[in-house]
């Protein structure tokens, strides 16, 4: 068990690409927890996902070992966190195990959307905050201007901030030694009932459930039976272990380290992110407070392609549940699809990486539904339901009003690209709230429905602005809307599956995209196939994807007319009663076209 004096808890908070997992590299290596023939780029990022996108999407931990200038050892427990918006459930887990934060700032590009959100959140979290300007090497840094811009912004004094290269490892030492001198150690005694809470979890194979935790107080150990307070299951601890950055089994930890256990649980509700693990023979009066609960803002269904993969389907879905806390999913039937589930995320790019790591990691073909938000339905009788899927949308009769829900969006963007922005805020009935400039870039604050932000907003407003926009957002509530169900008919049948809450006033726009977009993906049949969009019984916008045709005048040359009539008149019935008894495949990129549509 390692002296409290000589721990340090910290995490690494950034924006989107700013080098946080960089310079987690360089840390470990100046630490010397791999050698150099075992280090690779971003060595913290074990998925091949996080790989391929250069993104970090799942926090890690790892637990170094650095020798002080003063000679005195010191272990530091380092949390790389995530930086995109959709995963800032995992940073503020993060900072619940830590006592201080480096705050990552890229000195080419200055204080972004999610440098201020996730500063925001060590604050809240109480942390001490040690602040660092990367990429000092390169020609286009202005590390004073970019002091300036972090006091005017986030109020952070940053006279004393230290400039690095993470990349060349220029500076790093000094932020190490800064980690000793500048953020507080743990606290916790010894003797008290234990209290671990639990930061992560997640599956596997050979040892079951593997629990991540940070010990609070008292003693964990090999053998000890842990008892996890908010399920009330029991299970004896059979292994014990840090992450360094490989996993090294250890026996026992003590108040403020982080490591891992395993207890050979085999049910994934036992052991959930949040909860608190205590000694079954000496346990704690009160659980931690453990984490607000995400709540998912996007929502759509996922059907497996084969009717048979449905049972594979749900225990994928309640392994990734495991790894990932902000992901939610319930079942639910669809006519035209069959079994499935209503699963509920965070954002596109949270939706984008479930449905990737369902395919990589379980190999599983699923049709997924065009995504929507959660609206409020007050019926006439004064009652109220949650609408999580379009499709469920009762009788309009019976429906008072509908309440969608709106986010504060902080989007900093150069002057040069302010026009374009505010044009597509005021498109998507956006209401601004501020407007104020640091330097030459403008930060600006709307409220927006969150219907229209999940659609394109993001693809849009970095295409607008040629990918120097920085956007982050959180949810205030809901208000009332004049908002109807468009439902997309296919030969006159309801697709339920494409069914879609809109805005009154844009419903005939979106309503016209789509049906040019099904147009499109929806092969040639033998015969005529009318898409049409729908809002209760009036048609919006339609299209007809034109049959396919075999030429029955080959064969006539030259004679009387009413012969080529005749032919063409018993070819037209005939395509009249196959469109009667024919039934259309609808291929999936048809599903997943409102995803991607463009109404400018």
């Amino acid at each position: 068990m390692t002296e409290l004096a000589r721990l340090r808890n910290f995490s690494i908070v950034a924006h989107i690409d700013h080098g946080k997992s960089t310079l987690a590299d360089r840390i470990i290596e100046r630490c010397g927890a791999l050698e150099a023939r075992e280090m690779r780029g971003q060595v913290l990022d074990s998925m091949d996902l996080e790989r391929e996108r250069g993104i970090t999407i799942k926090a890690q931990t790892v637990r170094l070992k650095y020798t002080a200038r003063d000679g005195g050892d010191y272990i530091f427990n380092l949390v790389d966190t995530p930086g995109h918006v959709d995963f800032s459930y995992e940073v503020s887990r993060s900072m619940r195990a830590c006592e201080g934060s480096l705050l990552l700032v890229d000195a080419t590009q200055g204080v972004e959307a999610q440098t201020l959100a996730n500063a925001y959140q060590a604050i809240d979290a109480d942390h001490e905050i040690v602040v660092v300007l990367n990429k000092i090497d390169l020609p286009a840094a202005e590390p004073e201007k970019i002091k300036e811009q972090i006091e005017d912004i986030l109020g952070l004094d940053a006279a004393d901030a230290l400039l690095i290269s993470a990349k060349t490892g220029d500076g790093v030492d000094a932020v190490m030694e800064q980690i000793v001198h500048r953020l507080p150690p743990p606290s916790g005694e010894v003797a008290a009932p234990l209290k671990a809470l639990v930061v992560d979890s997640w599956y596997d194979p050979y040892l079951g459930v593997v629990t991540l935790v940070r010990v609070k107080q008292g003693r964990l150990e090999k053998g000890m039976r842990a008892r996890f307070m908010g399920t009330g299951a029991v299970h004896p601890i059979d292994r014990v272990g840090v992450f360094s950055p490989k996993p090294v089994v250890i026996d026992e930890l003590g108040p403020g380290e982080v490591g891992f256990i395993t207890a050979g649980i085999k049910d994934i509700a036992d052991a959930q992110v949040g909860d608190t693990v205590t000694d079954d023979k000496k346990p704690a009066d009160a659980p931690l407070p453990g984490f607000r609960p995400s709540q998912p803002v996007v929502f759509c269904g996922m059907f497996p392609a084969d009717g048979g993969d449905y049972p594979a389907l749900r225990d994928a879905l309640g392994k990734l549940r495991l790894n990932d806390a902000s992901f939610a999913y319930e079942p639910e039937n669809s006519q035209a699809l069959g079994f499935g589930f209503r699963c509920g995320f965070l954002g596109l790019l949270h939706l984008e990486i479930i449905q990737a790591r369902l395919d990589r990691e379980f190999d599983l073909d699923l049709v997924l539904t065009a995504p929507s938000v959660v609206y409020r339905l007050y019926r006439r009788d004064g009652s109220m339901m949650e609408l999580h899927n379009p499709a469920d949308f009762p009788d309009p009769t019976q429906v008072d009003y509908l309440e969608e829900p709106w986010i504060k969006a902080t989007i900093i963007v150069p002057d040069d690209f302010l026009g374009p922005v505010l044009q597509l805020c005021t498109e998507k009935r956006g209401i601004q709230e501020q407007l104020t400039y640091v330097g030459q870039r403008a930060m600006v604050v709307y409220r927006l429905p969150l219907n229209e932000v999940v659609y394109d907003f993001y693809d849009r407003l970095k295409s607008i602005s040629r990918g120097y926009a920085s956007f982050d957002y959180d949810m205030v509530g809901f208000d009332r809307s004049d908002l109807v169900k468009m439902d997309i008919m296919i030969n006159g049948d309801r697709v339920d599956s494409l069914a879609l809450m809109v805005h009154r006033s844009m419903a005939e726009a979106r309503g016209r995209a789509l049906c040019e977009r099904l147009q499109e993906l929806i092969p040639r049949q033998q015969y005529q196939v009318a898409i049409q969009a729908a809002i209760g019984g009036k048609v919006i916008a339609r299209e007809t994807v034109k049959a396919m045709r075999k030429d029955v005048l080959a064969k006539c040359y030259g004679g009387d007319v009413t012969r080529k009539r005749k032919l063409l008149e018993k070819q037209k019935a005939g395509k009249k009663r196959m469109r009667q008894f024919g039934k259309i495949e609808i291929p999936q990129e048809a599903f997943l076209a409102a995803l991607k549509m463009e109404t400018s």
